[in-house]
């Protein structure tokens, strides 16, 4: 009997230890910004702990004052952004589809593109994407610069190609100059797609209400946004959106804790995310997280916009990220705490 009890003794530690050792390689999954979550359902019950438990390390920041950038150049930029003559057919320019008196983005389910074709992806807002570690759903393009590519040669959006849009930028005198005297140089495709991402830098969103909360005003949002607050850390939902950008910082998987993609059905090429750029079958449904800054501005919601509301937004998260079902009352709260997350709009004019 001795024996037995310590044959037992020893096959519960060998399983604490082996539940421990999971517990860590998830959490260190987690807390990395470009790690890719590829749970299958063995492995829920732990992902559920270490989801809580990773929620409650995480924070939120303020975001910072709008960065010192060079006026010219965001002039510059601006007129760029909005300019139709960086498409092909002078109709599309980048405020075609990020719109920033719609949040940055266009309100629509699908973006709308050459030919009133409908996209196969949500517009992502170009508010604040400076502060995103990768740009696009899929994590594609590294920066703002290499980001401007992608719809300049896509034949669905701008169609065209830089030597075209240089060749057009070159008769105007006023651009002429300007490029001379910001960056003492002819046109070129570099220095116009760095005014183009200058100007993009300077749309932050800083000064929101929870921001001036954070920062000690603690009459900044109401006890039931506070409450929302709250119930947003307690449910794990800080787990992925934290940091000054609320997200943005990392990629995840799209139905952790329930295919959300057979449930939906009408599966797209778009939907298998990073999977189209790594071809690593373990990226199938990965997104970039996107950030919460200013969600109330931007409905639908997810790359396929397939949550009209916040409210819809946060029921499905919890069933397919979550694995919980969240009471009505308590999505109230949470709705109500991401509508503090509005900041300062940038200026149409400098």
């Amino acid at each position: 009997m001795n024996i037995l009890l310590l044959l037992r003794r020893r096959l519960l530690i060998v399983l604490l230890v082996g539940v421990s050792f999971c517990a860590i390689v998830l959490h260190r999954s987690f807390s990395s910004t470009a790690t890719v979550q590829q749970l299958n359902p063995s492995t829920t019950i732990i992902t559920t702990t270490a989801i809580t438990t990773i929620a409650a390390n995480q924070s939120i920041t303020p975001l910072p004052e709008r960065s010192n950038l060079e006026p010219g150049k965001v002039r510059l930029g601006r007129r760029l952004f909005h300019d139709v003559q960086l498409s092909k057919n002078d109709r599309f320019s980048c405020a075609s589809c990020h719109d920033l008196k719609l949040g940055g983005g266009d309100g629509r389910i699908k973006t709308v593109e050459q030919e009133n074709q409908i996209g196969s992806l949500n517009t992502p807002t170009i508010l604040n994407a400076s502060l995103n570690f990768k740009q696009f759903w899929d994590g594609r393009a590294a920066n703002l610069e290499d980001q401007i590519d992608g719809p300049i040669h896509n034949p669905r959006e701008m169609a065209t190609s830089w030597s075209e849009v240089v060749a057009k930028l070159q008769k105007d005198s006023q651009y002429v100059a300007a490029f001379r005297q910001l960056y003492g140089q002819d046109i070129q495709e570099n220095v116009i797609k760095d005014a183009i991402a200058t100007f993009e830098k300077s749309l932050t969103t800083p000064n929101s209400r929870f921001d001036r909360f954070l920062k000690g005003d603690s009459n900044a949002i109401t006890p039931d946004e506070k409450a929302g607050h709250n119930k947003f850390k307690d449910y794990g939902c800080i787990a992925c959106h934290q940091g000054g950008n609320l997200g943005g910082n990392m990629y995840q998987s799209m139905g952790i804790m329930a295919d959300y993609f057979q449930e939906r059905g009408h599966i797209t090429k778009a939907d298998y995310g990073r999977f189209n750029q790594t071809g690593d079958y373990r990226d199938r449904h990965v997104f970039k997280v996107p950030s919460l800054r200013n969600i109330e501005l931007t409905a639908p919601y997810f790359h396929d916009g397939n949550a009209a509301t916040l409210s819809d937004a946060v029921k499905m998260m919890a069933k397919y990220q979550l694995g919980r079902p969240i009471p009505e009352t308590d999505v109230n709260l949470i709705v109500q705490f991401l509508k503090t997350l509005t900041g300062d709009m940038p200026k149409e004019e400098a």
